[in-house]
C-alpha cells in the first residue's frame, strides 16, 4: 500500500487538507489499519519537492490545503496501469482498483487488462514449472506452486466479476 498513491488519488478528486487526506486515505484502506498523521504531512512535503503536488492555500478553518498538480496527475495515471506483480497483489492491487475506482478512473479497463495480462504470464510459468517439480517428484513444492496457481486462478474470477459488473 502506498500512501503517495492514495494521496495522489484523493487530490485528484478535490483539493484537501492533511487530516482530511488521513481520514479520507482510512477508509479507501477499509480494515487494512490507520495512517499515522506524521506520515501523510512528510509524504505531502515529497510530493510538494517532487511537484506532483502544491499548495493551494488555506481553507475557511485556516487549515492548508493541497491540489494536484498536472505532473502528478500523470504519476497517479502511469501507477494505476502498471500491472502488479503477484506476490504484492492483495497490498497493492486491490488497493490500486479501489483507488481507481474512488476516481471514477476511465482506463480501468485497461489496468484490468494489463492486470489479467501479466497474472497469465505468471500462470504459464508456474504450470510449466509444477509439472516439471511433479516429474522430479519434488511434493511440497508442487503443492506450493498449486496453491500459487489457485490464488491466481481466484484472482482472474474477481476480476472477471468486475468486468462484468462494469458491463451491466
Amino acid at each position: 500500500m502506498s500512501v503517495k498513491y492514495g494521496i495522489l488519488t484523493l487530490l485528484f478528486q478535490q483539493e484537501n487538507h492533511g487530516y482530511e487526506l488521513k481520514v479520507e486515505l482510512e477508509s479507501l484502506l477499509g480494515i487494512k489499519g490507520k495512517i499515522n498523521p506524521g506520515q501523510i504531512y512528510t509524504t505531502l512535503d515529497r510530493l510538494i519537492r517532487d511537484q506532483l503536488v502544491s499548495s493551494a492555500g488555506i481553507d475557511d478553518q485556516e487549515r492548508k490545503l493541497y491540489k494536484l498538480e498536472s505532473e502528478g496527475e500523470k504519476e497517479l495515471t502511469r501507477w494505476l496501469l502498471e500491472p502488479v506483480p503477484y506476490s504484492s497483489t492483495r497490498d497493492e492491487f486491490h488497493f490500486k482498483w479501489s483507488c481507481a475506482r474512488k476516481i471514477h478512473f476511465d482506463q480501468e479497463n485497461i489496468m484490468l487488462d494489463q492486470q489479467k495480462a501479466l497474472i497469465m504470464k505468471d500462470v504459464m510459468e508456474l504450470t510449466k514449472l509444477k509439472t516439471e517439480l511433479l516429474i522430479k517428484g519434488e511434493e511440497d513444492k508442487y503443492l506450493l506452486i498449486s496453491g500459487t496457481l489457485l490464488h491466481l486462478e481466484a484472482d482472474l474470477n474477481w476480476i472477471h466479476q468486475i468486468e462484468n459488473r462494469n458491463r451491466s
